[in-house]
């Protein structure tokens, strides 16, 4: 995927609409590519902390459009991500490895205020594989964050996936 396209995943009114700086936590972050696309429609001054069991990001603060990023090696599923209070927490292709997804939401909605939100990219679909071993379709996330307390969920893009076998899509979700 091109950074251009995941741009466009994750692009929604609620962060065009943040005024000033803000904190995120982009939580499986892999290569950082979502982490980027993040920080390009986030105001400069920003900081997103970039987490990943075995980050490929390089160490040390980075900046991107003028948002700072941040990489710190954490397993979000067993560790509990202490980066205080956040204004959003991104996931893209990371929920499915979560077996206890209430427990994790339970335990990331101490990180959010009443006005947090969550931004969500996976694979349409409730069947397993070795790559996404516990999948939540857009139809099993509605009452996933329905029960954590979150009632607006909505889906802002889907993408095929290039591996074919199901459309990826984003949703925000806020209370």
């Amino acid at each position: 995927m091109e950074l251009g396209q995941a741009i466009q995943l994750i692009s929604n009114d609620h962060i065009q609409q943040q005024t000033g700086a803000a904190t995120w936590a982009d939580l499986g972050c892999g290569t950082g590519l979502f982490t980027r696309a993040l920080a390009t429609l986030l105001q400069p001054g920003s900081i997103i902390y970039a987490a990943d069991k075995a980050p490929a990001i390089a160490a040390g603060d980075l900046l991107h459009n003028g948002v700072s990023i941040k990489p710190a090696v954490l397993d979000f599923v067993q560790d509990h991500p202490n980066f205080g209070l956040l204004d959003g927490i991104l996931m893209a292709n990371s929920l499915h490895f979560a077996a206890d997804k209430p427990a994790l939401l339970e335990k990331l909605n101490q990180s959010l205020p009443e006005n947090g939100c969550f931004i969500i990219a996976e694979y349409d679909t409730d069947t397993q594989n070795s790559w996404v071993p516990y999948p939540v379709s857009f139809r099993a996330l509605q009452p996933l964050f329905k029960n954590a307390g979150f009632s607006h969920i909505e889906k802002l893009q889907e993408l095929p996936s290039v591996y074919g076998r199901a459309n990826i899509y984003t949703a925000l979700i806020s209370r």
